[in-house]
């Protein structure tokens, strides 16, 4: 698809008109109207569109306008037309006409800035993604009609200049959702690994390191993980130095089980073929990568992805199993579905030891548990630090990626002493979510550190958000590509 920004609406297969909440008629709405003799206010009367966010009416082009349709777009309350609630009009005009045939859509912005018609650009590319690679009989009425947007604004040279850093994330976010929508026939370890591989291609370093590095570096609680899985495991290291030369990193780590039976502790058959995004905290991981090498931030930043496969064979850890991690501590494994806390176990303790950064952020589709406290729109958020966690807490209302910051009594943390060894990765179902945090924080070595639980969140099956089709979100990039841009590049 092709998105071109524009001085005047032209000829236009779909002409798309934002409304505000009243059925007020924005921008060059009212010229349009008059254009029409007052069609389209006598289309809105007619119906029960009134503007609302989220909302559209797509009526057949009335004489005196050179298009097909025009696309009523809501746009809610005049006086909260921000960001976001441009990024859902615009989203939600490329809806109301994807299947319709209409192969150009015209969203007439021509009252707002060239960096409004860029942010609904972005909107237009993220709610067209499609992950249809594996589709070989699709109806042609269920492939996307849309080869062209035309964005009308006022300066065309601002919007081009703008949409640059834009597209970089759309970018990103595309990279983070095709990797989490891949079968894990197609995407394992060494796959990941590869495909990280080639953002060398942005300026990103990239290292990768097998199991006989990890074993000389005593990543024995990581590589349990995998040792039931004939696919071996990888752990991918990504460095950006965009920022002053000597400066300590910011880091991110990521928890990347390409496949996740649950292990000898195995999960119940119902669902399990959802676990092809276990690896959705990597995939974060490796699209903000992407994001930041795609705009040329002005930051030091370290991504590390542990990748494995959690299988039950002959050779799987079983549960009673006692491992010593990297830091030294000894594991005993209760559970071999608790597995997620172990990979990023190695992989926090790894990135502290060789990168010592500022800070740590680790994102994992982690415990079951944090769905059942938070729903399926909000992620949880657990740090040892305030400044970490408000960082994190003051990006997301930006891009409207939910978060909730979540409780680490000290009293829970006994919990997790083991009788056997110095800790065991799970306690049972009984703040399980903050238990998983509390074992996590004893290998982070005192550096400030958060951990995201986006369980609830790496994949979605009702959307109701224009820019996030059904299926793998990419959640997480938009927020900590945010959070470093406000916090970490001044």
């Amino acid at each position: 698809m092709k998105i071109d920004f524009v001085a005047e609406a032209g000829a236009a297969g779909a002409l798309a008109i934002l409304v505000n909440d009243g059925r007020v008629l924005a921008g060059e709405g009212g010229s349009h109207d008059a254009a029409t003799g007052g069609a389209l206010t006598k289309a809105m009367g007619t119906s029960r569109f009134t503007g609302g966010a989220n909302s559209s009416l797509v009526v057949a082009a009335p004489a005196g306008v050179e298009a097909d349709s025009i696309v009523l777009v809501g746009a809610g309350e005049t006086g909260k037309f921000d960001d976001l609630a441009l990024e859902t009009a615009a989203g939600a005009a490329y809806n109301a006409v994807k299947l319709s045939g209409v192969e150009t859509l015209t969203i007439d912005l021509g009252h707002l800035s060239g960096a409004e018609a860029a942010r609904a650009a972005f909107a237009v590319r993220l709610a067209a993604y499609r992950f249809d690679k594996y589709r070989t009989k699709e109806k042609p009425d269920k492939i996307p009609s849309v080869k062209t947007v035309r964005i009308v604004t006022k300066d065309v040279a601002e919007a081009n200049a703008a949409a640059e850093g834009l597209n970089a994330v759309a970018d990103a976010v595309y990279f983070s959702r095709d990797l989490v929508a891949e079968p894990a026939n197609v995407l394992y370890p060494a796959e990941f690994a590869r495909r990280v591989k080639e953002l060398e291609r942005l300026g990103l370093k990239v290292e990768i390191l097998g199991e006989k590095e990890m074993e000389a570096l005593g990543m024995n609680v990581l590589l349990g993980v995998g040792q039931g899985s004939v696919r071996e495991s990888q752990l991918a290291v990504i460095q950006w130095n965009g920022g002053k030369a000597g400066d300590a990193p910011i880091a991110f780590v990521g928890k990347g089980v390409c496949f996740d039976t649950g292990g000898i502790s195995i999960k119940p058959a119902a669902g399990m073929e959802d676990m092809i995004w276990d690896m959705g905290g990597a995939a974060a991981v490796a699209g903000l990568m992407h994001a930041l090498a795609g705009r040329k931030a002005k930051v030091n930043a370290v991504g590390v992805l542990g990748l494995v496969e959690n299988m039950p064979d002959g050779n799987a850890q079983r549960p009673g199993d006692i491992v010593k991690s990297m830091s030294g501590q000894t594991v005993e494994v209760i559970n071999t579905d608790a597995e997620g806390r172990l990979v990023l176990a190695d992989a926090l303790w790894y990135t502290q030891d060789r990168f010592k950064p500022k800070m740590m952020i680790d994102l994992a589709t982690l415990t079951g548990a944090m769905i059942i406290s938070l729903g399926l729109d909000y992620a949880g958020v657990f740090s040892n630090d305030d400044g970490v966690a408000n960082a994190i807490l003051a990006a997301s209302p930006k891009v409207n990626e939910n978060v909730w910051r979540m409780p680490m009594p000290p009293q829970y943390d006994k919990i997790m002493d083991s009788v056997n060894a110095d800790v065991k990765n799970s306690a049972g179902r009984d703040g399980g979510s903050i238990t998983a945090a509390l074992f996590l924080q004893r290998f982070v070595n005192g550096t400030p550190w958060a951990h995201i639980d986006i369980a609830p969140t790496a994949w979605v099956s009702k959307s109701t958000r224009p820019t996030v089709p059904d299926g793998p979100v990419g959640w997480g990039v938009r927020l900590l590509d945010r959070m470093v841009a406000d916090t970490y590049e001044g």
